[in-house]
């Protein structure tokens, strides 16, 4: 009886197996993008390491009044609907303010802000330079996969808004005991005032610049309105 040869699988020279886990990661990366464009995040890294435990409550975008979300425009992204994810003149200033060693302060855009609380993690230092490039493909890939409104919902949904919170529907539960569907301006602006530094910041009763930073966003929601700057989220 004639032998059976085995044939011995190649394997893939050290220098393109590089390569090789970079087209997995496009190929997954991309998967994972696509699922979350229909389905909504269940929980982030963010969620998972906060030892406050977790408190959400996921909400379309047609049930958070729209004063929250130009709110978040007016005091995160002003440029969100003319912008591809990056804005440019944002990271130019943050740079030169950095440079000059005044308070550090980031460029990124609510696009980025999403790709990093969805797909990332939080940190300074050392991980922070880390996590850039991928937080850069990431949000590169959710511009180009996402509509606008869908980046916009994902954010106002996993943003962390207190200690253990996440999302405006939380957020508003926590501090006005209403649902996100009836923030007032004022209250609206009073949550996108504390996203940055939600552990620190006070919502209710807030004071000093909280409370005067809060006010500019109240005021801004009007001209977020007036000059449209939502119109990428409600054509």
């Amino acid at each position: 009886m004639p032998t059976k040869t085995r044939t011995r699988k190649r394997k893939l020279p050290w220098y393109l197996r590089p390569f090789k886990w970079l087209l997995w990661f496009v190929i997954l990366s991309v998967a994972w993008v696509l699922l979350y464009a229909v389905v909504p995040p269940p929980v982030t890294i963010t969620m998972l390491t906060d030892g406050n435990g977790i408190t959400k409550d996921w909400t379309s975008l047609s049930a958070i009044d729209r004063n929250m979300v130009r709110a978040a425009i007016a005091a995160e992204d002003g440029k969100f609907c003319s912008h591809a994810g990056f804005d440019r003149d944002a990271i130019e200033d943050a740079m030169q303010r950095n440079a000059k060693g005044k308070r550090l302060r980031g460029g990124s855009t609510i696009s980025q802000q999403t790709a990093k609380n969805v797909f990332l993690w939080q940190g300074s230092g050392w991980t922070r330079y880390v996590r850039k490039v991928p937080e850069v493909w990431f949000t590169f890939l959710i511009e180009k996969l996402w509509s606008k409104r869908r980046i916009m919902e994902v954010y106002l949904n996993v943003a962390e808004t207190g200690i253990g919170t996440y999302g405006v529907e939380a957020g508003a539960q926590r501090y006005f005991r209403k649902s996100a569907a009836k923030l007032t301006p004022q209250e609206a602006a009073r949550i996108a005032a504390i996203l940055p530094l939600p552990k620190k910041r006070e919502a209710i009763s807030p004071s000093g610049f909280t409370r005067r930073y809060g006010n500019t966003i109240a005021a801004r929601i009007g001209q977020v309105r007036r000059d449209g700057l939502d119109a990428c989220i409600y054509e």
